[in-house]
């Protein structure tokens, strides 16, 4: 067996490990190439029993019929006894010990049949029962192909090539696994974005649909991060490569999606147990039933019936009801944009009845903006000109929004003489010859000007959870600004949809208590825990969890990490730091907080679509064996034939595949 790359199909190896240039894993399943080998082999066996068992249906020669049987047993089957034998081998039962059985028994009984000159074959039966064994795994390897589309899709997204600028400023044409982190790289209008990075020179609007979902392209400029295999519009820039291979966005967007895929839940477990009691049974139940029509002068059909036992109890819905729900169900969240790390999420997340959020950066943007301007006697651009200038050579963040603002407005920016910072107070300096205050009231008490005039209004804007600067010219109060975290625009829906399915939300953030109550205040949440250190967070999450509660975690920052691994259900927004996706059981690609309750959703609709699965398995399997025995027989002459037994197991599993699939066009 040969491992590629999914990310550099030029690395390949006989043995699984991880790509010499991204790191990621060698397994073809993260491109479907080993299940398209898989479904194509397995396909190729199932049509050629089909042709190979017609005739056997039709004619009754027993030299043809075991000529045929023969092939058909030998070849087609052959996978199917396999594992059949190592289910024994390693002693761990499983549907492939029963269908193994079962065909081994027709299949040999007819041969000595034939050789001993009896009438009574059912090479029929043994080659039509591995036809449509084959035909429900076929089946259920088209059906699990279909769930990696999605990731298939976004290995294709990526570019081939990326064009580097060389240190004596030439350019060239790279295979894009040769880009390293620091390499400045061009990007052309109508180009994809080679890889993660930031921009250094130009400007464009960037498609990043693919990642967000968002239809409308998004502006970006000099200091702008970009997403590699996103879609650049039509202006050129200039970027350096930050992030590379397997530390990608998109590559991590594949590695989550596809373990995701592999991992168990925990209700999975519960149903190999149930079947690690149910296969030994049927084999009693089958051994019984020879013995029993046997000791009444019915050796034949003795076997027919034993036989019927073991295809009819075939446990292969019930093998196929968690692992295809889980399949559909992560693949389904994977196109609404949520990544799913394992498929235990998928099942607790549907009990969590209580949600620790942090502030900054999840229910807020976690980037300060200007919120108001207020003036007293000059125009708000003028004084929002002067505020502007002086921040341009602060080192305070808080500053930031307020140059923003002044160049979205393209006001001119004045030169600044004699500028100095109070650390903790506020900046002086000289515009125009004018003195220039900014700072807190403090600050301007301190100096001598007066603040009252808007003392008042700056109160109001403080309640609301906004840092507050005033301004002054001459020593004398020209204005306040009012800059502050601006809560993202779903969060306020977000909050109302959890609250609507009971869920408890509780605030745990950093910021001072006033800061604090008042975002919690304007969205609805009743409990506020301010002043969290990291560890204090965690300290929440166990005293909920010792109360019985079953608590899901959201943040964005790596001091959210320990917080959210310890929580049943860690959520970490997309937008938010390595280290807290990393500690996440669920990231919310866009940053969108209405993420946590389409995954609430989409856990429910799961959970029961797995129940649906394994009720029907299990009630299939218990009226099914009592009339494999041959119950009726005696009172009705009514006998169940192996063959029917093999259809009705095998559109037991269709069903179960069918019914796993409608979770991709669930609402969610």
């Amino acid at each position: 067996m040969e491992y590629t790359c999914p990310m550099h199909p030029q690395i390949k190896s006989k043995s699984p490990g991880s790509c010499p240039i991204c790191g990621m894993s060698l397994e073809e399943v993260l491109t479907g190439s080993s299940d398209n080998r898989e479904l194509k082999e397995m396909s190729r066996r199932f049509w050629i029993g089909a042709i190979l068992t017609l005739p056997i249906l039709i004619f009754s020669n027993p030299t043809l019929q075991a000529t045929l049987a023969t092939i058909v047993f030998i070849y087609c089957g052959s996978p199917l006894i396999i594992k059949g034998a190592q289910s024994f081998i390693a002693r761990k039962l499983n549907m492939f010990s029963l269908i193994s059985l079962g065909v081994s028994a027709a299949f040999v009984f007819s041969l000595v049949a034939v050789v001993l000159g009896y009438r009574d074959l059912y090479f029929e039966a043994s080659s039509f029962i591995i036809a449509l064994v084959l035909l429900g795994q076929v089946l259920e390897m088209k059906a699990r192909s279909k769930t990696s589309q999605a990731i298939r899709k976004l290995l294709d997204l990526a570019p081939k090539t990326a064009r580097v600028i060389l240190a004596d400023q030439s350019e060239k044409d790279i295979p894009l696994e040769e880009v390293k982190v620091g390499d400045k790289l061009r990007v052309r209008p109508g180009e994809k974005i080679p890889t993660d990075g930031i921009i250094l020179e130009g400007s464009s609007s960037v498609d990043e649909s693919m990642i967000t979902g968002e239809s409308l392209p998004l502006q970006k400029s000099q200091g702008s991060k970009v997403t590699g295999s996103t879609v650049n519009g039509s202006g050129s820039f200039i970027m350096r490569a930050e992030k590379v291979g397997s530390e990608t966005l998109l590559a991590r967007i594949v590695n989550l999606v596809s373990e995701a895929q592999r991992t168990r839940a925990p209700i999975q477990k519960l149903a190999d147990q149930v079947s690690s009691f149910f296969v030994p049974s049927v084999l009693r139940i089958s051994l019984v039933t020879f013995v029993v029509w046997t000791v009444f002068g019915h050796t034949t059909l003795g076997v027919i019936n034993a036989v019927t036992v073991l295809i009819i109890a075939c446990p292969c819905a019930l093998g196929l009801a968690t692992p295809m729900s889980i399949m559909v169900g992560i693949g389904r969240g994977a196109t609404s944009g949520l990544l799913i790390k394992n498929a235990d999420v998928l099942e607790t997340m549907a009990k969590v009845d209580t949600i620790v959020v942090d502030k900054t950066g999840t229910l807020t943007e976690g980037k300060p903006k200007l919120t108001d301007i207020i003036s007293l006697e000059k125009k708000e651009d003028d004084i929002l000109k002067f505020a502007a200038s002086m921040e341009t050579a602060s080192e305070h963040p808080l500053g930031i929004p307020i140059v923003t603002a002044a160049k979205e407005k393209n006001l001119r920016l004045e030169p600044i003489q004699d500028f100095r910072s109070v650390k903790g107070k506020g900046i002086l300096g000289k515009i125009q010859n004018a003195d220039v205050t900014i700072g807190n009231e403090g600050f301007l008490s301190d100096l001598g000007i007066e603040a009252q005039p808007l003392k008042n209004k700056a109160e109001d804007l403080r309640k609301q959870g906004k840092t507050v600067f005033y301004l002054a010219v001459n020593k004398k109060l020209e204005g306040i600004f009012a800059v502050a975290d601006v809560i993202r625009e779903s969060t306020r829906e977000a909050i109302a949809m959890l609250q609507k399915e009971g869920i408890h939300i509780i605030m745990a953030t950093g910021d001072h208590i006033t800061t604090a109550e008042a975002i919690a205040h304007d969205l609805g949440i009743d409990e506020v825990s301010s002043d969290m250190l990291p560890d204090k967070k965690n300290q929440i999450i166990e005293w909920l969890q010792k109360e019985g509660h079953v608590v899901a975690m959201a943040g964005d920052g790596i001091n959210d990490a320990p917080a959210l691994a310890l929580a049943d259900v860690g959520i970490a927004m997309g937008t938010g730091s390595d280290i807290a996706i990393e500690s996440a059981d669920i990231t919310l690609i866009k940053g969108d907080l209405r993420g946590i309750a389409k995954a609430r959703n989409l856990s429910k609709s799961t959970v029961r679509n797995i129940k649906q699965n394994l009720w029907f398995a299990f009630i299939y399997n218990t009226l099914g064996v009592p009339l494999a025995t041959g119950i009726l027989y005696p009172l009705f002459g009514i006998n169940l034939s192996p063959m029917f037994a093999s259809a009705a197991m095998t559109f037991s599993s269709v069903s179960v595949i069918i019914n796993a699939l409608r979770l991709r066009r669930i609402p969610i």
